[in-house]
């Protein structure tokens, strides 16, 4: 782990909407072979030419689907020749919210073929945060299913295109509606004698280049702590590192199945190793429909999945069942568990319940990932949240005045490295908060680091809770209860919880003379378009609200009697 904290080198000028690396960090990283000049595109192919006949993806939903590499391949470039023909161009972008099945794959592919940028929504996020993210990204298309859980998106795609007016086509998996079908998508009578199954496809459209290695691939949504959600922009050249080291250190090869249980889009289960880390190395891919064990250890048994990765409340729920199950989990090596810190009693349950290795994971979709080691002795497993992926991930760990503390004392982590952002998109005065003048990014996580480079997560500096593993900005969902007419002001802080991690408290003042209860206040941030993981999971109404010194509302007094005054839920 590289600790060169005092390098002065300062960041590149942004090329286009996000800052890149500076030349001189650049060149190191092809050097050192952790760039290696490859796209998604490429990489998907290279696979389908050596292994056509492999399993790929398994979507097990209605009939089950297994798509080889070359079929994956195949359909990726029939679907890009297709989306060309709608007029979806290199460097567009098109905003996916997909659930767990196959088709986000070839659409995504088929978007990496093209340059265009997949911005990865979730199948939780509403028209708040979708009508968002089409209007900032100036997107041009917006991908769905029909229905998912009871929900009809394409309800949702038809009130967000009538808001977002760079939005041209809405594709559908399933029954378009009254939109287009994404299996319908017509692809052009030029391009389809390249488009056979049997074997790794040709470029279809070889006179209209694709991205470069150094471009961007996507776009990933932060869990920031401002109202705004920023966008992370991330390359073929820095991810493709990330989710191939990934898979080194969780000793995944082609005989790797990957089982994703969370939502295929979230940063996790795509990169650490993930789904792209399993397909990088050959292996199979299995779509989990529902992360509860009832779903998950059937396809566990069936398919012989090695590996996957969750959260902690459902590494809880995971131990808890196996006890009773009766299906064969005995394929199952690693259980990676991130997205929150799981704590050393949960930890400790891993190995004695499912029969396999533990992995804690620390990271972020801005890039830095730590993982315990598959070599290392449980106490370190079950206590620390790993060490980075790379050795020129650098980290600093400061005081809060950006002073180095001494080793062993816990501060704010600071860090960058070959697969760590140096801005976000679009955020030029988000970026001069979140990133100090020689690129360190501000993670806003508390830390210490053991002598043996393992990082210990203390707890987040930032106006973040993170339920579950599913981040919340504390200002948007304040944003969102402001606006009630009964509402004078409002603080939502996190309540400690021993199945979530946290769970979210709202602390309302009314107007004068204003009544309202919980029940319908919560009923009013849920039909405001929110996710519901976003709705409070408590309402608490005050007269006031303790302050600070200086006259700010003083959220670490409300922590504390959130903490207090709801111990019963911990």
């Amino acid at each position: 782990m590289s600790v060169d904290a005092r390098d002065t080198a300062r960041p590149a000028p942004a090329e286009g909407d996000a800052p890149t690396w500076p030349a001189a960090f650049a060149e190191r990283y092809r050097a050192t072979g952790y760039w290696s000049g490859e796209t998604f595109g490429e990489m998907l192919r290279t696979r389908a030419a050596l292994h056509p006949d492999r399993i790929a993806v398994v979507d097990p939903a209605g009939t089950g689907r297994r798509w080889t590499y070359a079929e994956l391949d195949a359909r990726a470039d029939r679907l890009a020749a297709g989306l060309r023909a709608d007029g979806v161009r290199r460097g567009d972008r098109v905003v996916v919210q997909l659930p767990n099945v196959a088709e986000f794959f070839e659409t995504v592919f088929a978007l990496f073929r093209i340059g265009a940028l997949p911005v990865f929504a979730l199948p939780a996020h509403r028209d708040t945060e979708i009508s968002y993210f089409c209007t900032f990204t100036e997107a041009v298309a917006y991908v769905v299913a029909d229905v998912h859980e009871g929900y009809d998106y394409r309800e949702l795609a038809t009130r967000v295109r009538a808001q977002a007016p760079t939005l041209r086509h809405v594709y559908v998996v399933g029954d378009p509606g009254e939109h287009t079908a994404l299996a319908g998508v017509p692809v052009p009578m030029d391009t389809a004698p390249h488009m056979s199954g049997n074997g790794p496809a040709q470029d279809p459209a070889p006179a209209e280049a694709g991205p470069a290695p150094h471009d961007l691939a996507f776009l990933q949504l932060s869990g920031g702590s401002t109202g705004v959600p920023k966008l992370i922009p991330r390359t073929h050249d820095d991810y493709l590192y990330s989710v191939r080291a990934s898979a080194e250190i969780c000793a995944v090869d082609e005989h790797g199945v990957y089982l994703v249980v969370l939502p295929a889009a979230h940063n996790f289960p795509l990169s650490s190793p993930g789904s792209l880390g399993t397909l990088a190395v050959g292996g199979r891919v299995v779509l989990c429909p529902s992360p509860d064990p009832d779903t998950a250890f059937p396809l566990i048994e069936r398919e012989g999945v090695t590996l996957t990765g969750v959260v902690p409340p459902l590494a809880l729920v995971w131990t808890e069942a196996a006890r009773a199950t009766t299906y064969d989990l005995g394929s199952l090596k690693s259980l990676l568990v991130g997205g929150a810190k799981l704590s050393e009693t949960a930890a400790r349950r891993v190995r004695p319940a499912l029969g396999c290795t533990l992995q804690q994971v620390f990271g972020m979709a801005e890039g830095l990932v730590n993982y315990t080691r598959l070599d290392d002795d449980e106490e370190t497993v079950v206590t620390t949240q790993g060490r980075p992926i790379s050795p020129d991930d650098e980290i600093r760990i400061v005081d809060d005045e950006d002073r180095d503390v001494e080793p062993g004392t816990t501060g704010h982590l600071l860090t960058r490295g070959p697969y760590t952002i140096r801005g976000y998109w679009r955020a030029p005065e988000h970026n001069r908060r979140s990133f100090t003048e020689d690129g360190f990014y501000r993670t806003g996580d508390l830390v210490r680091v053991t002598g043996t480079g393992h990082l210990v997560v203390e707890g987040r500096a930032k106006d973040q809770i993170n339920r579950g593993g599913e981040k919340i900005a504390a200002e948007e969902v304040e944003n969102v209860i402001l606006g009630h007419p009964a509402v004078h002001d409002v603080s939502v802080v996190p309540v400690p919880d021993d199945f979530l991690g946290e769970r979210t408290c709202a602390y309302v003042i009314l107007r004068a003379g204003a009544a309202l209860r919980a029940p319908a206040l919560r009923r009013f941030v849920r039909e405001r378009g929110l996710a519901a993981f976003k709705v409070p999971d408590l309402v608490e109404f005050v007269d006031a609200f303790p302050h600070t010194g200086v006259g700010k509302v003083s959220k670490k007094d409300l922590r504390v009697t959130a903490a207090t005054s709801h111990h019963e839920t911990t």
